[in-house]
């Protein structure tokens, strides 16, 4: 099948991991072209950002390359990956015999502008349970399909494991306080990656910051090498699972988790993941499993096996082409 992505491929973000899945699966892909090659991810998102608060009523630049790529690729399918696409350009590429899907990869709370409650879609794929209900209330064609993890570069890099406990992502309100939490209770090992903390942390949390983002391989040795890898959500967060829950699974990571029933639908905690419901609970069990290393091993091993059995790209786009 011709897919047209209309999205960045930029260095383990969600466009070049489905795209360079389904070229291995063998389907045709055009992705919108990057046109700054020296600007990173995070710069391209705070682009869009901007463009979409001060010129909300004008088509983004990847929206206008569709509209004119789309004709001379004349694809099957037009893949949107956590992105707006205005109403009108859905409903031109429906006429013109064009599949229109989207694979919202963030919480359905941070969804700007009309966000996907327009007419034109012929599905739509979210990570939020509650949110497909409540899109099914409208009457649209939505399902629950969270993200993954690619083998490729999300797969075991390390060797030894070291003390620290890592978080990786943006520090948001709740990281940040979670962050301030474990420090006051005395645990200073901790390896913090990602996007700048904001100019209002703690000066504590600045001082750990790494300074690094980490992608691909590097992201798998740091999550694999961590002594547990804590995954927390912003307060946005509904019942959903992120990405990361299937990185670090696919790294080998030991993964604590905060508990939200969607956890279940994908791993087993206790056996392939670790979840907690309090500070005190979170550290309880990092210390448990940094004394108890064989119990850390068998959940680590449990999860890599399970991320590889059901949790890459690969099942997720079987999942999405089948409906197609």
């Amino acid at each position: 099948m011709r897919f047209i992505i209309p999205s960045y491929e930029l260095p383990d973000n969600f466009t070049e991991n489905v795209a360079v899945t389904l070229r291995m699966m063998g389907h045709e892909v055009l992705t919108a072209p990057v046109p700054v090659k020296v600007i990173d991810q995070r710069v391209m998102h705070l682009m869009q950002l901007g463009f979409e608060k001060f010129a909300p009523n004008r088509l983004t630049p990847q929206e206008k390359w569709l509209l004119k790529m789309y004709r001379q690729f004349k694809p099957q399918v037009m893949l949107a990956l956590t992105q707006v696409i205005s109403e009108a350009t859905l409903l031109e590429l429906q006429s013109a015999g064009v599949r229109t899907i989207s694979w919202w990869g963030d919480t359905p709370g941070n969804m700007r502008n009309f966000g996907l409650l327009c007419y034109g879609w012929d599905l739509l794929f979210i990570k939020d349970k509650f949110a497909v209900s409540k899109m099914k209330t409208l009457g649209m064609n939505a399902h629950f399909l969270p993200e993954a993890m690619n083998p490729l570069w999300h797969n075991r890099k390390y060797s030894n494991i070291n003390s620290d406990i890592v978080f990786a992502g943006n520090t948001y309100e709740y990281r940040h306080f979670l962050i301030r939490k474990i420090l006051d209770a005395g645990w200073t090992d901790i390896g913090l990656y990602g996007n700048k903390p904001p100019r209002w942390a703690d000066p504590r949390i600045k001082d750990i910051f790494s300074n690094k983002f980490i992608v691909k391989e590097e992201k798998s040795k740091v999550f694999g090498e961590a002594l547990a890898c804590i995954n927390s959500t912003s307060m946005v967060e509904g019942n959903s699972i992120n990405c990361r829950t299937f990185e670090i699974a696919g790294a080998g990571g030991l993964q604590i988790m905060e508990y939200r029933q969607a956890i279940e639908d994908c791993f087993e905690p206790g056996k392939e993941i670790v979840t907690f419901q309090s500070v005190e609970e979170l550290l309880d069990k990092v210390k448990f499993y940094q004394l108890h290393p064989e119990r850390s091993a068998e959940i680590r091993e449990a999860a890599l096996r399970r991320a590889n059995l059901e949790h890459t790209y690969e099942h997720r786009l079987r999942a999405i082409i089948k409906m197609v």
